[in-house]
């Protein structure tokens, strides 16, 4: 009885502070939308696949298209703007966009200034890029041998702590990719969406990215601050939620030509609906 007692005071609270939060939403953001009739929503138009300018100019992509699942099941219009790394996040508080799909990673420092909503939607993590006639199919390949690698990126001290690569680190990227076509190296490790990117780019059709990605770093699209726990936050929760159990996600991927992700896998199998099938 006691136990019950306890467990139902705590639920409560629980319910207490909900309504207390509740009542603290102003939702100006999502009235905004709603009144406006157009969702104006922050996306890539420089990393193809995610999002990128089509022959026409119009931004395309992977989370160009989640962006216009968001406005369908709004039931309004939606704008593209296209923002980069250095100012996602900016455009977000100034109000230049209404909310963010923009290959950002879930850091607690970045939760201080966007809400960053959960479920993550994607994720990004380390390997490399090869030449497909090495064939390169386990880390472990890469022991002994040079790899090239970006001055600075944590994936260096990683891959030759864990496999014994020998890293020759290079000033930037397109530095450390021509050194790979000029077979200074036998692989460039770097962040696997970037390889994936490169891959997609058309100029490195005889490259592959051969191995499973490892140290998982989530992405996580973002709203206003303030209407995180409010209605544009849970309903973006809601969305992410949805996306994963119906494997939407894992279709967007096939559709842009991204190498399939474990995480969706995983995530797919663990939002899934346990009567699904019986």
């Amino acid at each position: 009885m006691r136990k019950l007692v306890l467990a139902a005071a705590g639920f409560a609270v629980a319910l207490g502070s909900t309504s207390a939060l509740a009542a603290q939403c102003k939702n100006e953001v999502w009235k905004k939308v709603m009144a406006r009739g157009t969702l104006v929503v922050g996306v890539k138009a420089d990393y193809k696949p995610w999002g990128y300018r089509d022959a026409s100019g119009k931004i395309v992509g992977m989370e160009a298209d989640m962006a216009k699942d968001v406005a369908d099941a709004m039931g309004v219009k939606l704008e593209l703007v296209a923002v980069q790394s250095s100012n996602r996040m900016q455009f977000l508080q100034q109000g230049k966009i209404d909310m963010m799909i923009a290959t950002m990673s879930d850091r607690k420092d970045r939760r201080k200034i966007v809400g960053i909503t959960q479920p993550n939607y994607y994720t990004s993590g380390t390997n490399v890029m090869s030449p497909k006639a090495l064939k390169i199919r386990q880390w472990t390949a890469l022991k002994g041998k040079p790899v090239c690698g970006k001055q600075g990126a944590f994936y260096n001290k990683i891959v030759s702590k864990r496999y014994g690569a020998k890293i020759i680190a290079f000033t930037g990227n397109a530095e450390a990719k021509q050194a790979l076509r000029d077979r200074k190296c036998i692989a460039w490790v770097y962040d696997d969406s970037s390889i994936m990117s490169d891959l997609s780019s058309g100029q490195y059709n005889d490259f592959e990215m051969p191995l499973n990605s490892e140290d998982d770093n989530p992405w996580g699209l973002a709203v206003p601050r303030a209407e995180l726990n409010c209605v544009f936050g849970n309903f973006m929760s809601g969305m992410t939620y949805n996306w994963h159990q119906s494997g939407r996600l894992i279709e967007l991927e096939k559709k842009w030509g991204i190498q399939a992700t474990q995480y969706l896998a995983d995530k797919n199998k663990k939002f899934a609906d346990w009567l699904a099938g019986k």
